[in-house]
């Protein structure tokens, strides 16, 4: 298998990499609530407890990912995904990518969710790869077993999977590929 890109989608109007989850709660609700007032992209849908609830996750995300020897930097990650999504680019009104090499990934700094953060974490459906976490050392063989979500569900009428999603723990690794 060769060894996939890593994609971070973003809006042209506001750069790459920004991140809610940099943002004091006032500020980071202060922008959802926008969002939501705007109506106009996939994160307009979002509910009123978003930031609450991705916060925890992301300090689950964490948690894991340092049992599996990962050294995050960061106490949230950026988010990317493995392999590219077209479907992302509709969440923007002015979409644009950044495309980072596999070999570029260091393993210490990213970990990987076979989904959305959200979907992998919270669904109670039984599926094997539910509330777990990856290394890049094992996310491969994830995608051998279940295929790519990009592929099987291209128009997200199987699930909620739709990307293979890479979390960045480390700051300089973001450096490195333009922010903003």
């Amino acid at each position: 298998m060769n060894h996939p890109s890593a994609y971070h989608y973003y809006d042209k109007r506001f750069g790459p990499f920004r991140n809610l989850s940099s943002l004091s709660e006032r500020e980071a609700e202060t922008v959802t609530a926008g969002l939501r007032e705007e109506g106009r992209n996939f994160a307009s849908r979002r509910s009123a407890d978003y930031m609450v609830v991705r916060r925890k996750l992301e300090r689950r995300a964490r948690e894991l990912f340092i049992a599996k020897g990962g050294r995050p930097m960061n106490p949230y990650p950026h988010y990317l995904t493995l392999g590219a999504c077209d479907w992302l680019e509709s969440w923007y009104a002015e979409p644009d990518r950044i495309k980072i090499g596999w070999e570029q990934l260091r393993a210490d700094a990213v970990s990987f969710t076979y989904g959305d953060l959200f979907p992998t974490m919270r669904y109670e459906d039984g599926k094997p790869y539910r509330k777990k976490i990856y290394t890049k050392a094992e996310i491969l063989d994830v995608v051998h077993t279940y295929g790519w979500p990009q592929d099987w569900n291209r128009n997200g009428d199987q699930g909620p999977e739709r990307y293979i999603e890479v979390q960045i723990w480390d700051e300089d690794l973001i450096r490195e590929h333009g922010r903003a």
